[in-house]
């Protein structure tokens, strides 16, 4: 058991953010299990949760495709969208050019 009549205040600090984080995730765990199970369930009848819920479309597509991708390690892509990854920066900064990364 925490004793907190000894904690100092930066420990009872850290203490009510590990709380705090501990129980955002709680909920948005709970949240997404939720979700789940609604969208399982309309699969289950032949929907859509946008079927069912008249909810439009996003506009949004799918996933970009991946434009560039590090030479040294496959795993770690870029779309080209958004700010530049170290790796992308490091590149450029050793003389590459970004045609050089494109996949």
């Amino acid at each position: 058991m925490l004793d907190l009549n000894n904690m100092s205040l930066k420990e009872l600090l850290e203490l009510r953010n590990r709380v705090d984080r501990s129980i955002a995730g709680f909920e948005e765990r709970r949240r997404r299990e939720a979700m789940a199970a609604i969208e399982e369930a309309a699969r289950e009848h032949g929907f859509s949760l946008n079927e069912l819920t008249g909810a439009k479309q996003s506009r949004r597509g799918g996933k970009i495709a991946p434009k560039y991708m590090n030479p040294d390690d496959g795993t770690q892509t870029w779309t080209g969208r958004g700010r530049r990854p170290h790796w992308i920066q490091a590149a450029l900064n050793s003389g590459k050019t970004l045609s050089d990364l494109e996949i």
